[in-house]
């Protein structure tokens, strides 16, 4: 641009409305923070591609509120404000920088202008593996909705189908060929036919080539360790941690292409113990694995379906005692867990439908999907809880499973109620994990209308019915309250005894005996209201201060 059209531009810009989300004006008198311009450029690029415009705008040197020049002195040498531009690129997606930097000098100061071009149709920019929006004038993560539409502009768009200008065969590792080779053949029945074909043909009927070059697919299956620079920024890698209660780590591996063989090395390395418990009614323990194979197969090879590797974040896979967390980069595009279970049937779509196509065909994932309901199922039918899936944060997806029992009633309760459907089962088990506040007051009303669950929100517990099954009276007795008589008596029992008490006495010997559900507040509600109704049966009577009372029975 022009000197000229540069002020015309900036004119521009500095008349537009305050809210307008894909030009942002900055101070930066002296300096601006590295971090914060790559924020600034992932938003603003955003935002440009979801208003469809030409450029963002990032402007130094004039002041937000009323658009004032001030100037700025925010890298003054050319050559370091040029260098700005690689520092960018080497931490977005596909290394998108900006399109021009620009100086302006006007009587008032010095004005840099950054020209940032729109996120290319169906990928949204990110900075360090986050992506990042604005709310009018506020910065912060892109939510769900931006990123989904951002991603909808180019359905056809497949990062896992992409080929990799350069790699050859020779860059997969003929032992994953050969592996993958074996899983084809048992996932197609016709192993005689498959073991004919040379390795470009078997690759391309695998949907792991196109045409014989190379995908990203291939890279991440098969690719040797080696192999991994061509898809940069892409971070082809999968690390176990193991730790101790404590959450201190004991140990941890790294494992890298090709997936295909890593999985099992990684499987490997979780010590699935045996657990033994003892069924309802019996002395001869039941004794299982911790975690059941297929949960462990089904939630890593999920994270690599699914996995968003254009954030260029890793796989984790951390070991506790008595649980397993899996987390995997990108949002979960089925939206929610009882959506995809009531369903029980493949999703809409993919995130890397090209790389979850291979896997099928390597018998890595379910061909007709409903791997995450047999999940669920699989945990019911051994009596244990039910996975977690944690979507807080909206670019991650983190996957728990427990190799233990929780709580052994509700563990009888299964036992004995194999009727209870999965939907059931599943708010049950939030019951049992003390997570009441995910349940909505339709699903209580609905396990109350099945006497399942008793208790004041959100402190809800298992009912007297399902108590009697589960062997589960003592705890029913903590949540459910005496009648008022009961506690009057012991009131009263007390005063006879010993002749008063004080406040502090009556309640040490009430509030251990009011019901788990209620809270501080509502139990010294309670026991107020206990002594207020006696004052008026004439049963007691103070005889002490309103503010310090001392209680004692009237005959």
């Amino acid at each position: 641009m022009t000197e000229q059209q540069l002020k015309n531009k900036l004119d521009e810009l500095r008349a537009l409305p305050a809210e307008t989300e894909w030009a942002e004006f900055k101070s930066a008198s002296r300096d601006f923070h590295f971090d914060s311009v790559g924020k600034y450029f992932s938003a603003l690029s955003n935002e440009a591609n979801l208003k469809e415009k030409e450029d963002g705008w990032l402007i130094f040197g004039v002041e937000d509120k009323h658009r004032t020049v001030i100037g700025t002195n925010y890298r003054p040498s050319r050559a370091h404000l040029d260098s700005l531009k690689s520092e960018i690129a080497n931490k977005t997606t596909g290394r998108i920088t900006f399109t021009e930097i620009y100086e302006l000098t006007l009587p008032e100061g010095r004005v840099v202008m950054f020209q940032i071009p729109p996120a290319p149709q169906g990928i949204p920019v990110a900075w360090e593996g986050h992506y990042y929006g604005r709310d009018n004038e506020e910065l912060g993560a892109l939510n769900i909705q931006e990123i989904e539409t951002i991603r909808s502009q180019a359905k056809n768009y497949d990062w896992s189908a992409q080929i990799v200008e350069g790699a050859t065969l020779d860059d997969l590792e003929p032992e994953a060929i050969a592996f993958a080779r074996k899983k084809y053949g048992e996932r197609s029945r016709n192993a005689d036919e498959v073991a004919q074909w040379d390795d470009p043909t078997f690759l391309n009927k695998a949907y792991l080539t196109k045409q014989g070059k190379i995908t990203n697919a291939a890279i991440l299956l098969l690719g040797k360790p080696e192999s991994k620079h061509f898809i940069e920024p892409a971070f082809p890698l999968i690390t176990w941690v193991l730790r101790d209660v404590g959450n201190m780590d004991l140990g941890y591996e790294h494992f890298f292409p090709p997936f295909l063989l890593a999985t099992d090395k990684l499987y490997a390395k979780i010590r699935n113990l045996k657990y033994v418990y003892l069924p309802d009614n019996t002395l001869f323990p039941t004794e299982v694995d911790m975690y059941d194979p297929f949960l462990i197969r089904e939630s890593l090879h999920n994270c690599i379906a699914h996995q968003d590797y254009e954030l260029g974040r890793r796989i984790n896979v951390v070991e506790f005692p008595n649980e397993l967390i899996f987390t995997n980069a990108g949002s979960f595009i089925p939206g929610s867990i009882e959506k995809v279970i009531e369903l029980d049937s493949p999703p809409d779509r993919y995130r890397n439908p090209f790389l979850a196509n291979a896997m099928t065909n390597l018998n890595m994932i379910e061909i007709r999907g409903g791997g995450i309901r047999k999940m669920f199922t699989i945990q019911r039918n051994r009596f244990f809880p039910m996975p977690d899936y944690d979507f807080s944060q909206a670019d991650s997806v983190r996957v728990k499973i427990f190799g233990k029992i929780l709580d052994e009633n509700y563990t009888k309760l299964l036992m004995n109620r194999s009727d209870l459907s999965l939907r059931t089962v599943i708010l049950l088990d939030f019951v049992q994990k003390r997570k009441t506040e995910w349940l909505t007051d339709e699903q209580v009303s609905y396990l109350k209308l099945e006497k399942l669950v008793e208790g004041r929100k959100p402190k809800y517990f298992v009912s007297a019915m399902i108590a009697q099954l589960t062997d589960e009276k003592a705890r029913y007795t903590r949540n459910k309250a005496f009648d008022k008589k009961y506690y009057m008596d012991l009131i009263e029992s007390f005063l006879k005894q010993h002749g008063s008490a004080t406040r502090k006495e009556i309640d040490e010997l009430i509030l251990d005996k009011l019901p788990d559900f209620m809270d501080s507040k509502q139990r010294f509600g309670k026991i107020h209201n206990i002594l207020s109704a006696m004052v008026k049966k004439g049963r007691i009577e103070n005889t002490g201060l309103k503010s310090k009372p001392k209680w004692i029975f009237k005959k």
